[in-house]
């Protein structure tokens, strides 16, 4: 994927897993979790605000997302649409899947208005024993292709 400028930020392949292992730091999670993934930052102004994982990745079905920012200005319908791009027109994914801690409402409301839709709760399902939102949003329901 190329490198995408877009209201002042860029996408940047994590060529050495340094975005994989910032992302997971943020989350207060280890690294043990990730196989068949690919990692993105979104640079600002030379400075890593966003990183998103594509993991569990099965091409022609579907793929899981993870997403970490320190900064809400991070995003933009550029920024998105690539993203979007990747997941279902290079990877031909059906549907793109993620988790949300029911309590992190500006997640959940950032994910709902791109579209994901909520599938399920899985009840104490972390690892500190928090419930997790199910989200999914299918190719079909894309609005940024």
């Amino acid at each position: 994927m190329k490198t995408v400028a877009d209201c002042s930020n860029i996408i940047i392949p994590d060529n050495n897993d340094t975005i994989a292992r910032w992302v997971c730091k943020g989350l207060g999670e280890n690294t043990n979790w990730l196989y068949n993934y690919q990692t993105f930052g979104v640079m600002r102004k030379g400075k890593i605000v966003a990183g998103l994982i594509f993991h569990d990745i099965r091409v022609g079905q579907d793929v899981w997302w993870t997403i970490y920012s320190i900064d809400p200005r991070w995003c933009c319908r550029r920024i998105i649409k690539d993203f979007m791009y990747l997941a279902f027109q290079i990877l031909k994914c059906r549907r793109i899947n993620l988790l949300v801690n029911p309590d992190n409402k500006s997640a959940l409301n950032f994910v709902t208005r791109l579209g994901f839709k909520i599938e399920g709760y899985l009840r104490q399902f972390r690892d500190n024993g928090s419930d997790c939102c199910i989200l999914g949003l299918l190719k079909s329901e894309n609005k940024y292709l």
